[in-house]
């Protein structure tokens, strides 16, 4: 009978290596080569790499600064992310805890009474419990004492689970720090937005002072005889159209300065700024390196490779989810029908000690689906981190090409304000001298004020692609 019984679980224990040993925990998917260079990169040997920059030296403004270590410190966002590195490090010591034997204290009482016309109840009729005591009908059961319980890590699935666990964290601080480097370009692009709202706002105040002077100007030549109601009139509505614009503009303002504080975590309030600067050149001669150098830069091309080894640790430990358990409990301390027994003698210490191999038979299917699962999200993982090399690498190559396009952009942009400034000047002469219309005046002010705008728009750009190249090419949140 025995012989026959370790035939079966030996049987049994063959089976379930034969099942875990077929299944594939060796995946792999196919990966593009990154390219050896950016296109349209023009590194110098003797340039600082741009992600080796820290953010408070590649913005120099102070203001901007200010704000950047308030939203570090306070965006909600921020905080999340905070979290989730405090709930991945509890899930490593929970993960290092499941190794351990875990050791209780157990109190505990019970009450028994056996029938008469069975074995234990017709013995312990008979039997003296204590001298000249037989075992009473109605049996306490007292014990005060240590249980534990330990399950032995024969094929690694504990310690697979502690690797993923630790693999998930890892994650999670890399993910801050890309929340981080989102967050410093988000507040550098807004705080760009306003200081190009602040640049737009002033030459639409200009132009309404300007404007002011030709009405009166119109208005004296009608009394004069030299000009028309038409003329006012024209003058007039041009006028309040620039009003108009300038309430536009400070509502832009208004809603810029909020979704910084917002980003900050706080109310509304105005936002210190320098409103001086504006068109001061950015500093050139920076170099992006090389693309193979995203993946150490890169805090979510980083996290995507530390989501790889979770998932793989996973794997691991759902495959050794098929072998049996060992599994080791104990129990030590005293044990008495009467609470005047427990500690007095040592016939009250009691202890167990037993072994147990739990294996699986029936649920199966349950296992398998965990295993399917288990590979999916690996390759999953394989795929995100393919993706996010590939968007990493495309949004540097977006940004060079847009910063050379916009340097050339700015190049003639600020040809035809010029231009067009002189132009304004020249249409009021002639105007003067009656060899231009009135028209031709209002016409040649919306146009360089057009251009202005037109001007400022492509400044901010120039600054903002450089925030996002910061950005791409994985500075920013040290």
């Amino acid at each position: 009978m025995k012989h026959s019984y370790l035939s079966s679980l030996v049987v049994s224990l063959l089976v379930f290596s034969i099942q875990g040993c077929g299944l594939n925990t060796d995946l792999f998917i196919r990966e593009q080569a990154i390219p050896a260079a950016f296109p349209a990169s023009q590194d110098k040997p003797e340039a600082a790499k741009v992600a080796d920059i820290n953010w408070r030296e590649y913005f120099a403004d102070p203001d901007l600064l200010a704000l950047i270590d308030t939203a570090v410190g306070n965006n909600p966002d921020m905080q999340i992310a905070l979290q989730r590195i405090e709930t991945a490090r509890s899930s490593v010591k929970l993960a290092n805890g499941a190794m351990l034997p875990k050791v209780e204290m157990l109190v505990g009482g019970s009450m028994r009474k056996f029938g008469l016309y069975t074995m234990d109840g017709a013995g312990n009729d008979s039997t003296q419990i204590t001298p000249g005591n037989t075992v009473p009908e109605h049996l306490p059961d007292l014990f005060i004492g240590l249980q534990s319980s330990w399950e032995i890590d024969v094929w690694g699935k504990l310690e697979n689970q502690r690797k993923a666990a630790a693999a998930e964290y890892l994650a999670s601080i890399e993910g801050t720090h890309f929340v981080i480097s989102n967050l410093v370009s988000d507040v550098a692009i807004h705080y760009n937005d306003l200081l190009a709202l602040d640049s737009e706002l002033e030459f639409v105040r200009q132009t309404i002072g300007k404007q002011r002077e030709a009405l009166e100007v119109i208005k004296l030549q009608k009394e004069a005889g030299r000009a028309n109601e038409l003329a006012v009139q024209q003058f007039l509505a041009e006028l309040l159209n620039m009003q108009v614009m300038e309430a536009n503009v400070l509502q832009q303002i208004t809603e810029t300065e909020n979704r910084i504080n917002y980003l900050l975590g706080r109310f509304p309030q105005a936002i210190a700024r320098s409103k001086t600067g504006f068109f001061r050149e950015m500093p050139h001669g920076m170099s992006v390196g090389v693309p193979s150098q995203l993946l150490e830069n890169r805090p979510d091309i980083r996290a995507a490779e530390f989501q790889i080894e979770a998932s793989k640790f996973d794997l691991q430990a759902a495959k050794a989810a098929f072998y049996p358990n060992f599994n080791i409990t104990a129990t030590l301390g005293f044990q008495a029908f009467d609470p005047q027994f427990l500690f007095t003698s040592p016939a009250s210490i009691a202890y167990s000690v037993m072994g147990t191999l739990i294996a699986p038979l029936i649920n199966m299917k349950a296992l398998e689906a965990r295993f399917n699962t288990a590979q999916a999200n690996q390759l999953t993982a394989m795929y995100n981190y393919q993706k996010t090399i590939l968007n990493a690498y495309v949004e540097v190559a977006n940004q060079l090409a847009n910063i050379k396009n916009l340097q050339q952009i700015n190049s003639l942009k600020k040809q035809q304000s010029e231009v067009l400034k002189d132009s304004v000047d020249v249409s009021k002469e002639l105007y003067r001298s009656a060899k231009a219309s009135y028209l031709e005046v209002l016409i040649a002010q919306q146009s360089a004020l057009q251009s202005n705008i037109d001007l400022i728009n492509v400044t901010k750009q120039q600054r903002i692609a450089r925030i996002n190249l910061y950005k791409a090419l994985g500075g920013g949140w040290t």
